[in-house]
């Protein structure tokens, strides 16, 4: 691992659509000397995202950008990144598909986590899937974005075991806690070691 002494941080926008809370815990790291980003940037789909709440707190700049139209949405994003000169981006339980166009031009500085093993489960409700499904284990992936969904390289996963006793809330609560751990190392990991 590369020394961390006099590390610039990368300046990086957070896209989420609903509570922030992942955003809210990569905040935290971000605030931290030697965590290799500084979020500088809160890209939201959804105005009233709660998420919003600790980009508004952290004073970092929000921007809740209107999905009607995609190129044009994705035009004043990829307009917004270049003003703060962003040069990462996290996906944080962001709700949108982001277009190949785009993701070419932030190719390999994009990733997601995503609640489930991957390549199983992709997309939405995946705590239901796989508990409808019986598996025994289920956890949390952080991957490249690529233009298929949930199909990008995988950097790093946590592995959640599923109880008789688990509900759907109670499965989703264990693996964002996960959740919490996994991006930020993933993140390390791939940025340290550049």
């Amino acid at each position: 691992m590369k020394k961390l002494i006099g590390l610039k941080k990368i300046k990086t926008a957070v896209f989420i659509s609903g509570r922030g809370s992942n955003l809210k815990n990569l905040i935290k790291f971000a605030n931290k000397k030697k965590f290799p980003i500084s979020i500088n940037l809160v890209i939201s789909s959804n105005k009233n995202a709660k998420g919003l709440k600790f980009a508004k707190k952290n004073k970092i700049e929000k921007k809740t950008i209107n999905f009607a139209n995609l190129r044009k949405a994705e035009n004043k994003i990829l307009y917004l990144l270049s003003k703060k000169k962003i040069n990462f981006i996290c996906l944080a339980g962001f709700m949108k598909v982001l277009s190949a166009n785009f993701i070419q031009k932030f190719n390999g500085k994009i990733v997601n986590i995503h609640p489930s093993l991957l390549p199983k489960y992709k997309g939405l409700n995946t705590h239901k899937r796989a508990m409808e499904n019986n598996e025994k284990f289920s956890g949390c992936t952080v991957h490249y974005v690529t233009s298929k969904l949930d199909s990008g390289k995988i950097i790093m996963q946590k592995v959640v075991k599923i109880t008789k006793n688990d509900t759907i809330k109670s499965l989703e609560k264990k693996i964002l806690k996960k959740e919490y751990i996994l991006y930020p190392l993933a993140i390390k990991k791939i940025l340290i070691n550049l």
